[in-house]
């Protein structure tokens, strides 16, 4: 069974960014992709599809042997997204999002909702096309939560998919013990990348700068193609980290991808941070 990756789309540019990324992805693993849109009743369906199909259309130029299929869903964007992806089995999803102060303004604050009522991943991508080496270089901040290190799986089966490096990013803290917290888990992630025989780098971030600047600094550096980020707590993508944080991330003005995964329950008796 192909690996089912989805896209909501809004027939908006960011939308088709979106598409374009789906369709790359999905043609280096050979993935199904699926089309989305919700509407609000029946009346808008028939309109719905024919826009969906000119969407088929520009993510058919974009590889012609990828295998694109299209569903209208009546209901709410921000409750039908994250359903839609269980019922159908849906591993990764892409989605297109303005710089975050106007997306905000678009969808209201909500929007949130879209990821973190879904245990599915999701990539969201500003207006920024991917090239033609796809996510060769991944930046992935560290804290000290036990469950970050869950999104180091799902980023090395990317970086096997594009021969990516990973570069790791951690805060220098001057608390004895939150230190010595990011250190162990920079090393920890070190090793399991190097387990998985990952190109990696470890940094941190340069004294008197915010980890989001320090994030920034970063993939200016090594011309980042993914940013990768833990949800932790329903109502803030970073969960513990500053609350601006989502926004700087997200609307990001390299307009960087940014790869965000929702955490498996994790439990002392499991033995494991990843747990299935």
């Amino acid at each position: 069974m192909k690996v089912k990756l989805l896209v909501p789309t809004d027939f908006s540019d960011v939308a088709h960014s979106a598409i374009q990324h789906a369709v790359r992805f999905s043609s280096i693993i050979n993935a199904e992709l699926i089309l989305l849109h919700v509407v609000e009743s029946r009346e808008d369906v028939e309109s719905a599809k024919k826009k969906l199909s000119k969407d088929e259309i520009i993510g058919k130029s974009y590889s012609s042997s990828c295998t694109i299929n299209s569903y209208v869903r009546i209901g709410n964007i921000f409750e039908d997204i994250g359903d839609f992806a269980a019922e159908f089995g849906v591993s990764l999803i892409f989605m297109g999002t303005h710089k975050y102060s106007r997306w905000q303004k678009i969808v209201g604050s909500r929007a949130i909702r879209v990821i973190t009522s879904s245990p599915v991943p999701f990539i969201l991508v500003q207006e920024k096309l991917m090239d033609a080496k796809g996510y060769d270089n991944i930046v992935v901040p560290l804290d000290i939560n036990i469950e970050t290190k869950q999104k180091l799986e799902l980023v090395v089966k990317i970086a096997h998919y594009f021969n990516s490096e990973v570069h790791l990013i951690t805060n220098d803290s001057t608390d004895s013990f939150i230190k010595t917290k990011l250190k162990a888990n920079q090393i920890w992630a070190t090793k399991y990348l190097d387990s998985n025989k990952i190109k990696n780098s470890s940094h941190l971030v340069p004294k008197g700068k915010t980890l989001s600047e320090g994030i920034f600094l970063l993939s200016y550096k090594v011309k980042a193609d993914l940013i990768a980020i833990m949800n932790l707590q329903d109502d803030s993508i970073l969960g513990l980290l500053e609350n601006s944080f989502q926004d700087e991330i997200i609307g990001n003005d390299y307009k960087i991808p940014v790869l965000c995964v929702n955490p498996h329950v994790v439990t002392k008796a499991s033995g494991s941070v990843f747990v299935r």
